[in-house]
């Protein structure tokens, strides 16, 4: 069996623990907040034994090096970013895989939000871990790539088995959910989802994780390749000139 542990830290991340029951070993996906990840996992009684960094900004590996010196843990993260991710011993590309016990995630890179984004995607546990590059109806900011990027890293993930769970980074679903509605504005999934998510909100729970499933129906990042959401955008047939539409109107919305 294998477990994730879930835990909001800072003023909109999401911390998680993935626990392999069988070995003991736990895995940190990204570092917001060192002591926050430590006492949750002591909590629990899990021991860190890895870090994954998806990519390098400070609020997904400033931790990395409070964590490792109380546990000695092994540092994983991008290989395109290996010399902005504190401590890192192993660096990861698409392709590579990483082991948590006997499961095995397999990293897909996701260039875009930073250059050297990565996710973790444990296909026998039907889970990946995606970072900033995809949200619940959203996706990461294009800081450092360019649209064409992004639209390709998005398209790996679209290409993942539609049953897999998704741990984004930050609760932003709310917010994604009002902009979405304003560029496809007749998608009845998307309705659904959004008052799903506001009534959600207004009890205080969590919008994280999603599904690939109900994001493919209803993210307008993945649905950049929709002929009709297309033709709203301006770019018939042209699924990077519509996602940069997209993105750009949220960057300003």
């Amino acid at each position: 069996m294998i477990d994730v542990h879930q835990f909001p830290c800072l003023n909109d991340n999401y911390g998680f623990l993935v626990h392999d029951r069988a070995s003991g070993e736990t895995a940190a996906i990204d570092t917001p907040d060192g002591g926050k990840y430590l006492s949750e996992a002591e909590s629990l009684g899990w021991t860190i034994t890895a870090i994954w960094n998806t990519h390098w900004h400070p609020d997904h590996a400033g931790g990395n090096l409070a964590i490792k010196e109380k546990t000695d843990c092994k540092i994983f993260g991008p290989a395109g970013e290996a010399e902005k991710i504190p401590g890192i011993d192993q660096p990861l590309s698409g392709g590579d895989t990483v082991k948590l016990g006997e499961w095995t995630a397999k990293i897909i890179d996701v260039p875009g939000h930073t250059l050297g984004h990565i996710a973790y995607h444990i296909a026998d546990a039907e889970l990946a871990f995606v970072g900033d590059a995809l949200f619940a109806l959203g996706c990461g900011r294009v800081f450092e790539g360019d649209p064409k990027m992004m639209w390709t890293s998005l398209s790996r993930l679209k290409e993942l088995p539609p049953e897999t769970t998704l741990y984004c980074a930050h609760e932003y679903t709310e917010a994604n959910a009002k902009f979405a509605v304003t560029v496809d504005p007749d998608n009845a999934a998307l309705a659904a989802y959004a008052s799903d998510v506001r009534m959600k909100r207004q009890r205080g729970d969590w919008t994280v994780p999603t599904t690939l499933s109900r994001e493919l129906k209803a993210n307008p990042f993945l649905r950049a390749d929709d002929e009709a959401l297309q033709a709203a955008m301006g770019h018939p047939g042209d699924p990077v000139s519509t996602f940069a539409e997209i993105r750009s109107r949220k960057d300003h919305f």
